[in-house]
């Protein structure tokens, strides 16, 4: 099992439209092979900062998720949105950066 983790910093006033596409993308990816976990978190002290937690059955189910067509879907739409963006992909034996 792999982990990734997608910390997004979207612009102010941005946060609600980007959260109303996530849950359609979050949906549908909750059904594809090899997800187990897929949630994304939003702070409360700053709206602003978001996390999305996730857990892969293998590094391969990951890349066929990156691959999807409501992905890419997702990247056109929230690009955009986000100021800053750090994603790792923890593995059992190291940390990828995306």
């Amino acid at each position: 099992m792999i982990y990734l983790l997608a910390h997004l910093t979207a612009r102010p006033n941005d946060h609600a439209e980007i959260i109303a596409d996530a849950k359609i993308m979050i949906a549908v990816t909750r059904t594809e092979p090899g997800c187990i976990l897929y949630d994304l978190n939003v702070s409360i002290t700053d709206p602003c900062s978001m996390i999305f937690v996730e857990a892969w059955e293998s590094r391969e189910a990951l890349t066929a998720h990156f691959n999807t067509p409501h992905m890419a879907v997702w990247r056109e739409k929230s690009g955009p949105y986000f100021v800053d963006r750090k994603i790792e992909v923890i593995h059992p034996d190291r940390v990828e950066l995306l």
